[in-house]
């Protein structure tokens, strides 16, 4: 069995100024007080401090000026979609909106596929369909189905699309185990997704965004009961 990593004293001050963050206890625009006063605040050093204030700001709820202080930054207007799994492990009510754009660009993507899928990448889809119903246990179906999603952003041809699907997937990695309600019974998981498989291997557009619709909405009700 793989041993979990410990938690440092960094890992937990990193996790008490994100909170703090992002309930607004250091509103966005606001500086934060002297190092010196917030490390004593906080019972660290200000080593231990800087090291915290280095992953936020790669993170990019913070910004530090020289000879100016450390600033929360306004991650809803200048922050990207990294920030996601953050925030939602921050709070889950971000998964409906994440849905909500998974909805509409999984539909499109289907819908390209089937205009631009390669007869190698149709056979791709079919390959990775059939992986998904010899699937094992729920989580071996969950991310066999990731995969399907995967192949189909390739079969776009349009990488950003890929990306796209990636970042999707990673803002609900912190709460991937709640949501495998669909993924329970790999044979029933295969049969509910080779209908998108289907439309796109037949260059069918219109069945493809259908086919995708009908999927993500059945397949986020799933999750959002699991959810609740």
């Amino acid at each position: 069995m793989e041993t979990l990593p410990r938690e440092t004293i960094v890992d937990v001050l990193e996790g008490r100024l994100r909170e703090d963050i992002l309930t607004g206890r250091h509103p966005a625009g606001s500086y934060l007080p002297p190092e010196r006063q917030l490390a004593d605040g906080y019972g660290v050093t200000r080593t231990t401090l800087k090291h915290a204030f280095g992953r936020l700001v790669q993170a990019g709820l913070l910004e530090t000026r020289h000879g100016v202080g450390t600033r929360v930054r306004d991650y809803l207007r200048l922050g990207g979609a990294d920030l996601l799994p953050m925030l939602v492990r921050h709070s889950p009510d971000w998964i409906g909106e994440i849905f909500e754009v998974r909805r509409s660009i999984g539909a499109l993507i289907a819908e390209r596929a089937a205009a631009r899928a390669t007869d190698r990448q149709r056979a791709e889809l079919r390959r990775l369909v059939e992986a998904v119903g010899e699937a094992e246990n729920g989580d071996a179906v969950q991310l066999a189905d990731i995969e399907v999603h995967r192949g189909l952003a390739r079969a776009t041809g349009n990488r950003v699309y890929v990306l796209l699907t990636n970042t999707l997937f990673n803002a609900y990695l912190p709460v991937r185990a709640a949501l495998r309600g669909p993924f329970t019974d790999a044979a029933v998981a295969r049969a509910r997704l080779e209908p998108v498989v289907d439309a796109v291997a037949a260059g069918d557009r219109a069945a493809a965004r259908r086919a995708a619709e009908e999927y993500l909405t059945a397949t986020e009700r799933i999750m959002m009961e699991g959810l609740t």
